[in-house]
């Protein structure tokens, strides 16, 4: 399958081309400049142009690109770049689309707090804040254009990611101490893409619907969410264990 990751030199990137690069064929975008052996294209994600150009001939689209604080900017890049996504599969009938975002797209501050067992189907409550704000408009123009074309749109929400050997994020900072707590909606590097793959190599047909979002996150004890849709829709299986960081020292 041809695969164009849009965002691709951002948090999410390096994980995903390394677990789906051996199964696809891809062709990388950023707004950024940076050296892979894959196809690139230097693509700023609110240019419709650009992205309708950037996703010819591919058979998916997987939107990794996100921006957080500036409020025009984050407009720009989280909901209109989602539209410009949407545009540019049916101009080229491409039926396969995997966006993400953060699990408050769907149950943001302070919902979340008092809470557990929250599915990601839901009614959509992302609270306040900017980023989850504007993601959630995006997840919700996917979901406007699934109601009069054939394209299938897959939301993997996600939050914290670390690298469960190292602890680390993508800074390089410890993000979970052994021991101690995590924050109850962590995923390694690994599963994170994984996920990805998963939802590439999906029957379309054996979807509820086309638009479905999924909480992608490894079984852990503290209930907030739950990821039994990812398991059984996108048989999606982690493979870290995360019990070291939040089971509690003596």
């Amino acid at each position: 399958m041809k695969v164009l990751i849009l965002g691709a030199n951002g948090e999410m990137g390096p994980g995903v081309i390394k677990a789906i690069a051996p199964h696809h064929e891809l062709r990388l975008s950023d707004i950024n400049d940076f050296d892979s052996p894959h196809e690139y294209f230097k693509v700023d994600v609110s240019n419709i142009a650009q992205v309708v150009a950037a996703a010819e001939g591919m058979d998916a689209i997987i939107n990794l690109a996100v921006l957080r604080p500036d409020r025009q900017l984050a407009f720009d890049v989280n909901a209109r770049g989602c539209y410009n996504m949407m545009m540019a599969a049916v101009e080229h009938k491409i039926s396969r689309v995997i966006n993400s975002g953060p699990f408050y797209v769907v149950a943001g501050p302070t919902y979340e707090r008092f809470d557990h067992l929250i599915t990601p189907d839901v009614p959509h409550q992302p609270g306040t804040y900017l980023y989850a704000l504007t993601k959630s408009l995006g997840q919700e123009i996917c979901r406007v254009f699934t109601l009069s074309n054939d394209i299938h749109v897959m939301d993997l929400l996600f939050y914290m990611l670390l690298d469960a050997e190292t602890h680390t994020g993508t800074t390089g900072d410890s993000i979970a101490q052994l021991g101690h707590d995590m924050t109850p909606y962590t995923t390694s590097w690994q599963d994170t893409g994984e996920a990805f793959r998963c939802a590439l190599e999906v029957d379309l047909t054996t979807l509820p619907s086309k638009s479905e979002c999924f909480f992608v996150f490894p079984d852990i004890p503290h209930g907030k969410f739950s990821n039994e849709k990812v398991r059984r829709l996108l048989g999606w299986d982690p493979q870290d264990d995360l019990s070291q960081f939040w089971k509690k020292t003596i």
